[in-house]
């Protein structure tokens, strides 16, 4: 049986289009996947995320040392309040998941998984936690919700307090704060400025009605995608997995090379690619033909293979379809990628594909 977030009535309610996600019964959109894409980019939009996976550390100490040791990224980095994107990998260097890791000083680390690998994701901590006697607890009591969009500050003036609001406004980027009994996080999925409140699941339907009520658009999984497409980041499952490393998926910036004698989980076979050279590279592509680009398509340099698209879609903010891809290193300004048998032609950009 499929898994409901605290607001699945709520979604319901508003005539929302259901789907699998991950096990999960949620919002493909409420009407509009179209309308819900430039709600986002040009005013605010909001986002049921209760899906995702939260678990906590309260030890500080224990914590920072097995972080340091299961993460790529290097936590020693964090300071309280302070966010790190990262990657977490097995031996082999490839991606069992990406995630956030917040420092929230004395109360220790919180850390944000995707819903899809929360299985194997808790499998392969547990027992490395253990080992460092560093205890853990899923946060399954709170929710989370995802307010996107350069209107999105503003939004928050008559639904939170003033002194929250004041907190959040001083926060920068990827740092979070705790104020009103609530964890409110300067991060996203959209590329735009935001919020992502994790309210207690008791009063996340209330929060949820104040935020439609101050004029903010609830939007689905479908926007969600083709926003983050946009703003070139990666999607697990598609653009990295198990069987790629950060090196080759456009998360080499994720991992923390020094100081040189940290030990993490998959750091020799990285070191081990870098020094070889890494076999691929991870571009974004803009389609100048007609047509939309998708996942798991063929893209040629000429007549020469060369790779595979790894996420694709229409681009409503470029008019254009667009993909990441993962192709052979030293590929030139253009290459072509087949659709239904045609080979169409595209520009090899640098993402992202907006600037924000």
């Amino acid at each position: 049986m499929a898994k409901h977030t605290p607001l699945y009535a709520r979604h319901l309610a508003l005539g929302a289009k259901m789907v699998d996600f991950g096990g999960w019964d949620m919002p493909l959109h409420y009407g509009s996947q179209l309308q819900e894409h430039h709600q986002v980019r040009n005013a605010v939009g909001l986002f049921d995320v209760s899906h995702m996976t939260i678990v906590d550390f309260p030890d500080p100490a224990a914590t920072c040392a097995l972080l340091r040791y299961l993460l790529a990224n290097d936590v020693a980095r964090l300071y309280p309040g302070k966010a790190l994107y990262t990657c977490l990998l097995n031996e082999a260097g490839g991606v069992i998941d990406d995630l956030i890791v917040y420092d929230r000083g004395d109360a220790g680390y919180r850390l944000v998984l995707n819903a899809a690998t929360r299985d194997k994701d808790l499998a392969w901590i547990t027992p490395i936690a253990e080992r460092f006697n560093a205890a853990w607890q899923e946060r399954d009591d709170l929710a989370m919700l995802a307010v996107q969009g350069p209107e999105a500050l503003a939004k928050l003036d008559a639904v939170l307090d003033a002194r929250t609001v004041a907190a959040v406004r001083a926060s920068r980027r990827f740092h979070a704060v705790e104020s009103g009994g609530l964890f409110i996080a300067r991060t996203g999925y959209t590329g735009e400025d935001g919020v992502e409140i994790l309210p207690p699941v008791a009063e996340a339907s209330a929060l949820w009605d104040r935020l439609l009520a101050a004029g903010v658009a609830p939007c689905g999984l479908g926007a969600r995608d083709t926003l983050r497409l946009e703003a070139g980041m990666s999607l697990y499952g598609s653009d990295m997995d198990e069987t790629t490393t950060p090196l080759v998926s456009g998360l080499g910036w994720t991992v923390a090379w020094q100081p040189a004698d940290r030990d993490f989980i998959g750091r020799a076979a990285l070191e081990q690619q870098r020094a070889a050279g890494a076999p691929q590279t991870f571009i974004g592509l803009m389609l100048e033909d007609r047509g939309v680009l998708r996942s798991h398509q063929t893209v040629y340099d000429g007549d020469r293979e060369i790779g595979v698209t790894t996420s694709g879609a229409f681009s409503p903010t470029l008019n254009r379809g667009i993909a990441l891809a993962r192709v052979t290193v030293g590929v030139g300004d253009h290459a072509q990628v087949e659709v239904r048998g045609k080979r169409l032609s595209t520009r090899v950009v640098k993402p992202p594909f907006i600037a924000r």
